[in-house]
């Protein structure tokens, strides 16, 4: 270590400036390897040699950088010339090869000034984001018109929107804040973005089981409604069909636990236990149905068909579903107690859960974190019992016993849970 401390700081710098642009050259000799040199500024020993100047011109003076920028005015002189000629020779157009010239440049006064680990990011960024180019491309083929439209919606919302609502309860009678609304407006919208981006984007195929994972993350009950649409496709094995199913169920309890965390961490933490069995014992039904579907190559279920996740009318309409259930539940509790919250479960286990659970576990409800819990386990269950009925009626007869078998079970677990 005192060898080490010895070793004067420029020279330490002047290494990692010439390892730096000496792998950004590489990476470019690499990138360029088809082409003609003559069309290129340089490669390997010419961004070394840049990235060298660089150094010496700021630590010749630091404090006024006027040698620096001088020569980064020359160097700029250069690259206009050399990229006129470019396009006047060989009708060629892109920078990207001149503004990595320039970051080279700059690698020695990002050394002396900020920490070692930003040099690195930089340089990592370059190499990585370089290599991507035909990824980015093909990236770009799939995008259609509307998505950065959908992405420009879950940042106002998200971005805009949230930080300039109040935080103070909307009134005595409605005792949430505007704030708290549209926040679980952007964590659910951005679950089901998330999910939307993964199975676009990411897994453009996405097997069956694939799709019960991600199809879970936004809506399990829509995911068993579409999945068993499909089973009636005689190409698509039946076992595949309530694999996914079921792991799109046990990804439903994952789901709620997470938002559970996110707005009430205590009670998160107070019902992990049950949340974890049963999200197990659905991933175990699921297993268990993999180990008796067909062998072979597992078909492909693209573009699962669900609503834009950042539909303004979707935000708008989920936010009034929490205030009406949030309303709902205090007035429930107010006159008929736990025993009227279980019933108010029950019965909103037949509609989107959400809005519901996310206003029980809000709410500033003078209840203890046990009925919160079971309160929640019962809307769940209702809502794989009404899953049940979608599977049974609208999937192909073979998926009928295995789907009636798997959620009688769950829902027996469920029961047990909810009483003990």
């Amino acid at each position: 270590m005192d060898f080490l401390e010895q070793i004067p700081q420029d020279f330490i710098n002047f290494i990692l400036v010439a390892i730096f642009a000496l792998l950004i050259g590489l990476e470019q000799r690499r990138h360029h390897l088809n082409e003609k040199m003559e069309s290129l500024y340089g490669t390997d020993r010419t961004y070394t040699f840049i990235g060298v100047l660089g150094f010496i011109l700021y630590v010749i003076s630091p404090n006024n950088l006027s040698a620096f920028l001088a020569g980064g005015l020359g160097l700029a002189v250069l690259l206009g010339i050399f990229y006129w000629k470019r396009i006047e020779l060989r009708n060629q157009f892109g920078i990207t090869s001149i503004v990595i010239v320039f970051i080279t440049y700059s690698i020695a006064p990002l050394l002396y000034t900020k920490p070692l680990w930003l040099s690195i990011l930089l340089v990592t960024t370059v190499l990585i984001f370089t290599e991507l180019k035909p990824q980015f491309r093909a990236l770009s083929q799939r995008l259609d018109n509307n998505e950065f439209t959908t992405l420009a919606k879950f940042l106002v919302i998200a971005g805009i929107v949230l930080p300039l609502l109040p935080r103070t309860d909307i009134s005595s009678f409605i005792p949430i804040s505007a704030f708290k609304i549209w926040l679980a407006v952007v964590i659910i919208s951005g679950i089901s973005y998330i999910s939307y981006l993964l199975q676009k984007f990411l897994f453009p195929k996405s097997g069956i089981i694939l799709t019960g994972f991600l199809g879970g993350l936004y809506s399990s009950t829509a995911t068993t409604i579409v999945l068993a649409k499909k089973s009636k496709a005689g190409n698509i094995g039946t076992n595949q069909i309530t694999t996914a199913i079921f792991v799109a169920t046990a990804m439903m309890f994952i789901r709620i636990f997470i938002i559970a965390y996110i707005f009430n961490s205590a009670l998160a933490l107070h019902f992990w236990i049950p949340f974890t069995v049963l999200s197990l014992f659905s991933f175990s039904i699921a297993a268990l149905m993999y180990f008796f579907s067909a062998k072979g190559k597992e078909t492909d279920l693209n573009n699962l068909p669900h609503n834009n996740p950042l539909e303004f009318k979707t935000a708008v309409l989920f936010a009034i579903l929490f205030v009406v259930f949030a309303l709902i539940t205090k007035y429930v509790l107010e006159y008929y107690g736990a025993k009227g919250l279980n019933i108010l479960s029950l019965v909103v286990g037949v509609t989107d859960i959400d809005p519901f659970l996310i206003a029980l576990f809000t709410g500033k409800y003078q209840i203890g974190m046990e009925i919160i819990t079971q309160a929640s386990l019962i809307a769940i269950t209702s809502n794989n019992f009404i899953k049940t009925i979608y599977a049974l009626s609208l999937g192909h007869a073979k998926i009928r016993k295995p789907i009636l078998l798997g959620f009688l079970s769950l829902i027996i677990i469920s029961v047990f849970l909810i009483i003990f």
